[in-house]
């Protein structure tokens, strides 16, 4: 307060001499050493993409597949465990079940059945087309070798379902990966009954991966699909391809889903990051907060726009403020290359308000 009022009578005359708040401000180089003004240089150098951003390691949906038990029974061997590698079509487990034999003992009578009813349907066509029987007979027939048959599929379709191989009865039932891929979680231990739909292993392909991102909104609303993402600490880097449309009523961010191809394989899933995402080019700058004014309700920036010798010129500029933390704030509305001023804000407001005007 002292060295403000030290100021006072400079700023009383600046003012005097300003017609309103939009006029660029003009002042001798020796009021701008009395004010203390600096100025810093805006430069888009990539630390005002937005900052340092939360992200958790995501492997995209289509390339999980979980491994269930298709029917009730026992874990009778457990042939890989979390962190493996598996490959599609490996067993990874076998299942003693006596549901899967119930399966198998009903398709092999219904497949029985419905073969012994095709035979008769060809007799009895044969029959028919003699003269020795009547039609209503073969009608008969037929509708039973039908009825046969259809049934006979279900069952072959319920051991599809339940991955029951068709044939002889007995033995264990036989798990296999569907994909590729790595071992994430092992859902059962050796020797426990599980129920049918219970999960026993977890696979994922890890390559791509993806990396889900809370962002401010108004970060959000300048970015586009392609962005660069860039992840904190190493030289990864990979691409946006999703802007959530949703806003986190509690932390009113935005989800943002980027994908890393290159470097995937030293990220893990569920892992806790930082990253940074390129705004377009010239959008954002990071600045100093002592760079920032606040005047009837409009952010406030002051910008160098002329210097010689004798006067330098400074205008203010409405800016928006994208974030703000520690000793900087990242702000749209000043374009790369220009001048802001970093000290000496106060004496500059003041001139547009007037003294003592908040």
């Amino acid at each position: 307060m002292p060295a403000f009022r030290t100021l006072l009578p400079l700023i009383l005359f600046l003012a005097a001499n300003l017609s309103n708040a939009a006029e660029t401000i003009v002042l001798q180089a020796a009021q701008v050493k009395s004010l203390g003004l600096e100025s810093v240089l805006a430069s888009n150098d990539g630390s005002a993409n937005g900052g340092a951003l939360p992200a958790r390691v995501m492997v995209p949906n289509g390339q999980m597949r979980a491994i269930t038990a298709p029917v009730g029974g026992m874990i009778e061997m457990l042939v890989v465990a979390p962190g493996e590698s598996v490959r599609r079509g490996q067993v990874v487990a076998h299942l003693a079940s006596p549901q899967a034999l119930e399966l198998q003992r009903d398709a092999l009578q219904s497949g029985s059945q419905s073969a012994l009813l095709q035979q008769n349907l060809k007799r009895d066509e044969q029959l028919f087309a003699e003269g020795l029987i009547a039609e209503s007979r073969l009608q008969a027939t037929r509708s039973a070798a039908s009825q046969a048959a259809a049934q006979a599929s279900e069952r072959r379709q319920g051991l599809a379902l339940a991955g029951v191989a068709p044939g002889k009865l007995g033995g264990p039932l036989a798990l296999t990966a569907a994909i590729d891929g790595v071992v994430l979680e092992q859902g059962v231990q050796l020797g426990q009954r599980v129920d049918s739909a219970a999960l026993i292993y977890r696979i994922a392909r890890l390559s791509p991966l993806w990396l889900e991102i809370q962002a401010p909104l108004a970060l959000a609303e300048t970015l586009k699909p392609g962005a660069a993402v860039k992840i904190g600490g190493s030289t990864i880097q990979g691409k946006l391809i999703a802007i959530g449309r949703a806003v986190d009523p509690a932390s009113q961010t935005v989800l943002l889903r980027a994908e890393v191809s290159q470097g995937a394989d030293s990220l893990r899933p569920g892992q806790m990051i930082e990253v940074q995402v390129s705004a377009p080019t010239g959008t954002l700058q990071r600045l100093p907060a002592s760079a920032l004014a606040r005047n009837q309700g409009k952010t406030l920036v002051f910008i160098e726009t002329a210097a010689n010798e004798k006067n330098t010129s400074f205008t203010p500029r409405p800016v928006r403020v994208v974030s703000q933390g520690g000793d900087s704030f990242i702000a749209e509305g000043v374009a790369a290359g220009e001048r802001v001023v970093s000290k000496g804000v106060s004496g500059l407001k003041a001139m547009l308000t007037g003294v003592g005007a908040e």
